[in-house]
């Protein structure tokens, strides 16, 4: 390397310099040392003189090889220094940094993770809670329905006695026996005596099964529970429970799905209603009618006009629908009012059924 390019204070330039200016002075020193001990033999060094001088040539070399390993120690220093400088930095860096990065990641990604999870489990939760209610729903639903089928069937069973029991004709009945109402037996026919009617023991007659014609003013419309006249014409006097303006008839019939026999034949077919007059005793005429025994029960507007108060009701039969021994007849109901129509609001004498 040219000597112009390093500059007068390296210390690198100047310990070359130095050794190379030594050299040619060794040698010319040697040089010159052996031409004097050539020329001036009196002068000879001893081995003193010898081991002197090797002495200082090695203390020299010593001193000049100290001089290189402090230069090379001091750069070494110098780059362990700077070593030692980048390792602490890089060790603090390190001692700081996860300090940091956690809290950073408490601060921007595990507390959303934690908010993400604890809505996860909200969700599971009441997803859980919305199972349950829906259970909850569908068995108060069937629960519902149930109620609601079994609240059907009471109504149709409530709207069945009521057809059977008459209930929704919804009129007072002044034929009705518990309220005082009777048969006059006198201007009534004879009730059908009939040997299985009868009870015998030994070939004697014990009593008689035949229901009296008062059965008719009673509710109890059960198969068997009539009054049977002999023949298809007879009639039947009743004496109301007080005395009325009369309005309405009503007969009632078993239906023929109950009857023992299958058939409707002894129910009464063609009737006549008259009012009774006690003294003088005189009928009048309030209709002609037909009882149709597919309606089990039935019930006839009277032509009471001009209005006129009955303490009595004859109900006249002159045929039945087939049965030439017996007419059963089962239940029948008078309808009025104990004040003049006159008196009253106008009402339907045809109610609504349900």
């Amino acid at each position: 390397m040219p000597r112009s390019s390093r500059g007068p204070a390296d210390p690198g330039a100047l310990l070359e310099d130095v050794a190379s200016n030594r050299r040619p002075r060794r040698i010319v020193q040697r040089g010159q040392n052996a031409s004097r001990m050539a020329e001036d033999p009196s002068s000879n060094m001893t081995w003193v003189s010898c081991l002197a001088f090797f002495l200082r040539t090695q203390a020299q070399h010593v001193l000049f090889g100290t001089c290189r390993c402090k230069l090379l120690c001091q750069k070494l220093m110098e780059k362990t220094g700077i070593l030692l400088l980048c390792a602490f930095g890089f060790w603090m860096f390190s001692i700081h940094l996860p300090s940091k990065m956690t809290v950073w990641q408490d601060d921007s990604i595990t507390s959303p993770l934690q908010s993400l999870r604890l809505y996860q489990e909200k969700v599971r939760h009441h997803s859980g809670e919305i199972q349950d209610l829906r259970g909850s729903m569908n068995l108060l639903i069937a629960k519902l329905q149930e109620m609601e089928a079994m609240s059907d069937e009471q109504k149709m069973a409530h709207k069945i006695m009521k057809m059977i029991q008459g209930d929704y004709i919804e009129k007072p009945d002044f034929a009705l026996k518990s309220t005082g109402a009777s048969v006059d037996f006198e201007h009534t026919s004879a009730t059908y005596n009939h040997d299985k009617a009868h009870s015998y023991w030994n070939w004697i007659r014990l009593w008689n099964y035949a229901q009296p014609p008062d059965v008719i003013l009673e509710p109890n419309v059960t198969p068997g529970n009539c009054w049977a006249f002999e023949g298809d014409r007879g009639q039947v006097t009743i004496r109301l429970a007080q005395k009325i303006y009369l309005s309405n008839l009503t007969l009632q019939h078993i239906p023929k799905t109950i009857s023992l026999s299958g058939s409707l034949d002894t129910a009464p077919k063609d009737f006549v209603v008259y009012g009774m007059e006690s003294s003088p005793r005189e009928e009048v005429f309030l209709g002609a009618f037909q009882f149709q025994p597919e309606n089990i029960i039935q019930m006839f507007p009277l032509q009471n006009q001009p209005a006129r108060a009955f303490g009595e009701v004859k109900v006249k039969i002159s045929s039945n629908w087939g049965n030439p021994s017996f007419t059963c007849l089962y239940r029948v109901r008078v309808h009025g009012s104990v004040a003049s129509p006159r008196e009253q609001p106008h009402q339907n004498p045809y109610p609504e059924r349900d």
